[in-house]
C-alpha cells in the first residue's frame, strides 16, 4: 500500500511539474528578496550565521512553498506537487523579528522589489462622480389649453406640433352658442346702465351696475380676455367666433384639436411647454450616494455640443432603491435659455464632492445659507420666505453640506493602490526600521477603510499619521509571505485549520474552495431573478457583471491560462460568457449551461459560506431536456418559463456551512 501511495505521488508530481518549476522560480526570487542572500562574501557568512541560528529554533511545522496550507509535523513532500517541504521554526523565517505577517528586504532586495511607500497624513480630499441621464420636460413648467366651454373648433391656428408660441398669440378659433350668448349679455347690461342712468332709484342703477360686471366676469371665465371685450364693446355686436389665445410662451408638444371638431368644457386641445429651463434624471449608484446631496452643483456636457458646460442644481433625490438596477434616481434642474437641450437626448454630468468638517459635503455656494426645500435655486444668507412657493428657507447643513471646507487634519488618506482589498477584508503594509540601518521590515495590517475619494481611499482606524504604507510593490511582499507559509492578503491569519490538510478522493484539497466564487454569486442570482421575471435586459446586465467579476477573481488570484483544479472550471464559466445578447431565449440557453458549470463545482469543491444555496431542477425545461439552477432561497422561480410556469421545479441539494435535512420541496407542475 505504501509503495503504490509512493506511485501515486510521482504520477502526481509529473502532473504538476509546472507548478514544480513555478516554485522553484519563485524560491530563487524569494533567496533573492530575503536578506543575506547575497553573493557578497560578507553577506555568504552572513547568511551561514543565520541558517546556524535556525537550526537552534523550533520546528513548528513543514510546508510546501506552493501550497502553503499544507501544514505537516514530519518532513517529506507535499502531497500535492511532490516538492520537499520547508521548515518554519518558531519566530518565523525572519531574522530581525517582527511579528508572523511581516518580510525584512534589504536595501537591494528593496529595489529589486521596486518597493514604494508613502506617508498617511491628513488632507482635504474630493471625489468626482460621473453619471448619465436623460433630459426631460420640466413637469412645472408645462401648460394645458384646454377648452373653457363646449363648442365647434372651426379653425386652428397652431396646427401641427413643435410649434413655438408667444403669450398672445392666436390658438384656435371657436364657435360657441354659451359664448355667443354671453357676448349678448353683456352688451344687454352695457345698454340697460345707459338706460338707468336718468332713473331717480338709486337701486335700479346699482343693480344694472352688478349685472354689468357680473357679465363681464363670465365673459372672463369663459377665457375672454380685456383686449376682446373692449373690441366686443366697440363693436356692438356679438362675434360669432371666438380666438383663444396662449397664455404662455413655450412649444407646443401636443395637438389634441382638430379643425370641424366639437369640444366639452375641459377638453384638452393643445399642451404647451417652457423650455426654458429642463430637468435631468439620473441614475446614481449606492456607492456614489454618499456624496450626492439636494442643492449640489451639476455640470452638464452633450454630444450634441461638444466643448459647451450647462449647469444645473440637484433637486430631487429619490428615497428608495429601484430594486431592478439596484440604482437611485436623481433629478436636476439644468437652465436651458438657448433651449439647446432637448428632451430625450441623453448627456454626461460631473458632480464635484469635496470633503468638509465631520465627514460632510462642502459647497462653497451653499456653505451657511439657507435653502428652499422645493426650489434649490432659491438660496439666500438668512432665513425668509421662498420668492417662489413661500415655503421658510431650511439651514443647508440639513441637508448634509459643511459649514467651512475642510480644516487641516481633518481626514486621514492613503493611496488607492496601498490597500489589498479581498471584499471582506483590506490590508496595507507598514514600513519599520530594523537593526539594520538599509534594512526595512514591512508588516501586514488590517484597516477599515471608508470611501473612495479619487486617488484615496479614506481610513477610519488601522493607520496613524504619519506611518508610511506601501504604495507599490505590495502584492510582492504578499506573494513572498504566501511562499513563505505566513499569512498574507488571500490567507489570513487563524483560517487554517487540520481538517483543511485532508485530501479529498480525487486528490484535491480542500483548499480549493468554492466559496472563492461568492463575490459572484450575487450577480448569478440576480440574472436567475431577472429571467424569472421574463426581462432579458436585467438578467443580461446582471451577466454581464457576474462576468466581470469573474474575470476580477480569476486576476486576482493569478488563475489564468490555468488548466487544472478549480482554476480550470473558473475558466470555463467565463469562456462561456463571451457573448451575451438581449434575447429571452439565448439568455435562458446560456443560464442553464452556466448553471450546469456551477452546479459541477459546487459538486467537485467544498462551499463553506453561512450562505446555503439550493439546487433546483425543473423536468420540463427545454423540452422536457431539463434543466438546473442555483437559489439562496427555498421558493421556487423557475428562470427558463419564467410567469408561464413560475414555479415548476423541485429543490434536488443544498450547498453550504449550515444545512439542514428537508424533504425535498416540489412546485406546481404542469402547462
Amino acid at each position: 500500500m505504501l509503495k503504490n501511495f509512493k506511485n501515486e505521488i510521482l504520477n502526481e508530481s509529473k502532473k504538476h511539474w509546472r507548478l514544480v518549476a513555478l516554485g522553484i522560480i519563485a524560491g530563487l526570487v524569494i533567496a533573492n528578496i530575503l536578506p543575506g542572500r547575497s553573493s557578497k562574501s560578507g553577506d555568504i557568512h552572513a547568511g551561514h550565521n543565520m541558517a546556524g541560528s535556525s537550526q537552534e529554533k523550533k520546528i513548528l511545522y513543514w510546508t510546501c512553498s506552493m501550497h502553503p496550507q499544507i501544514k505537516l509535523p514530519k518532513k517529506g513532500l507535499c502531497p500535492i506537487c511532490a516538492m520537499d517541504l520547508i521548515p518554519v521554526y518558531d519566530g518565523g523565517l525572519e531574522s530581525e523579528g517582527g511579528s508572523e505577517v511581516s518580510l525584512t528586504l534589504s536595501e537591494s532586495a528593496q529595489k529589486l522589489a521596486e518597493i514604494e511607500t508613502t506617508e498617511v497624513k491628513y488632507q482635504e480630499v474630493s471625489n468626482e462622480v460621473r453619471l448619465v441621464g436623460k433630459v426631460d420636460y420640466d413637469e412645472t413648467r408645462l401648460y394645458y389649453i384646454s377648452a373653457w366651454t363646449s363648442g365647434r373648433i372651426d379653425r386652428l391656428f397652431v396646427d401641427f406640433t413643435g410649434t413655438k408660441v408667444r403669450k398672445g398669440d392666436h390658438l384656435t378659433k371657436l364657435y360657441s352658442p354659451e359664448l355667443l350668448s354671453a357676448q349678448e349679455e353683456y352688451l344687454q347690461a352695457i345698454k340697460n346702465l345707459q338706460d338707468s342712468k336718468d332713473s331717480q332709484l338709486s337701486v335700479i342703477r346699482d343693480t344694472a351696475k352688478t349685472t354689468l360686471n357680473s357679465s363681464k366676469e363670465k365673459l372672463r371665465l369663459y377665457g375672454i380676455d380685456e383686449q376682446q371685450i373692449d373690441e366686443i364693446v366697440k363693436r356692438g355686436t356679438p362675434d360669432e367666433h371666438m380666438t383663444i389665445t396662449s397664455p404662455v410662451t413655450g412649444t407646443v408638444i401636443h395637438k389634441n384639436g382638430f379643425e370641424g371638431m366639437y369640444v366639452k368644457t375641459g377638453d384638452q386641445i393643445y399642451t404647451i411647454a417652457d423650455l426654458g429651463r429642463v430637468w435631468l434624471f439620473l441614475d446614481a449608484y449606492e456607492s456614489d450616494i454618499q456624496w450626492l446631496h439636494y442643492g449640489q452643483n451639476v455640470k452638464v456636457e452633450a454630444g450634441s455640443f461638444p466643448g459647451e458646460v450647462f449647469h444645473g442644481k440637484i433637486a430631487f433625490i429619490e428615497p428608495f432603491v429601484d430594486e431592478k438596477t439596484r440604482t437611485i434616481k436623481l433629478r436636476v434642474n439644468v437652465d436651458n435659455t438657448g433651449e439647446k437641450l432637448k428632451p430625450g437626448m441623453f448627456v454626461r454630468t460631473t458632480i464635484q464632492a469635496v470633503l468638509g468638517e465631520g465627514g460632510k459635503i462642502y459647497e462653497e455656494d451653499l456653505a451657511g445659507k439657507w435653502i428652499c426645500p422645493m426650489h434649490p435655486d432659491i438660496i439666500k444668507e438668512k432665513q425668509e420666505p421662498c420668492d417662489i412657493c413661500g415655503m421658510d428657507l431650511i439651514k443647508t447643513s440639513e441637508f448634509g453640506f459643511a459649514e467651512k471646507p475642510t480644516v487641516k487634519r481633518q481626514v486621514l488618506v492613503i493611496p488607492k493602490t496601498a490597500p489589498l482589498i479581498t471584499g471582506k477584508r483590506a490590508v496595507v503594509y507598514v514600513e519599520n526600521k530594523t537593526n539594520k540601518a538599509t534594512a526595512k521590515r514591512y508588516e501586514g495590517r488590517e484597516v477599515i477603510l471608508g470611501p473612495r475619494a479619487g486617488d484615496h481611499y479614506i481610513v477610519l482606524s488601522g493607520l496613524n499619521e504619519g506611518e508610511r504604507v506601501v504604495s507599490k510593490g505590495n502584492f510582492k511582499i504578499d506573494s513572498a509571505l504566501q511562499i513563505q507559509a505566513k499569512p498574507s492578503m488571500m490567507n489570513p491569519a487563524g483560517y487554517y485549520s487540520e481538517t483543511e490538510n485532508v485530501l479529498t478522493q480525487d486528490g484535491a484539497t480542500l483548499s480549493e474552495n468554492a466559496g472563492i466564487l461568492a463575490p459572484a454569486l450575487p450577480y448569478y442570482l440576480s440574472t436567475a431573478k431577472g429571467l424569472s421575471e421574463d426581462n432579458p435586459h436585467v438578467a443580461a446586465g446582471e451577466l454581464e457583471k457576474f462576468r466581470g467579476q469573474i474575470s476580477r477573481i480569476i486576476s486576482g488570484n493569478s488563475l489564468e491560462g490555468e488548466t487544472e483544479g478549480i482554476a480550470a472550471d473558473i475558466n470555463q464559466l467565463k469562456a462561456g460568457l463571451d457573448m451575451i445578447e438581449h434575447n429571452l431565449d439565448s439568455l435562458r440557453v446560456q443560464f442553464s449551461r452556466l448553471s450546469d458549470n456551477l452546479m459541477n463545482i459546487f459538486e467537485k469543491y467544498e462551499y463553506k459560506e453561512d450562505t446555503t444555496l439550493y439546487l433546483i431542477f425543473c423536468s420540463m425545461a427545454f423540452n422536457n431536456k431539463g434543466g438546473y439552477w442555483l437559489q439562496d432561497s427555498k421558493e421556487i422561480n423557475n428562470p427558463y418559463f419564467g410567469a408561464k410556469m413560475l414555479k415548476c421545479g423541485e429543490i434536488k441539494k443544498e450547498f453550504g456551512r449550515k444545512i439542514i435535512d428537508t424533504k425535498p420541496v416540489t412546485g406546481h407542475e404542469g402547462h
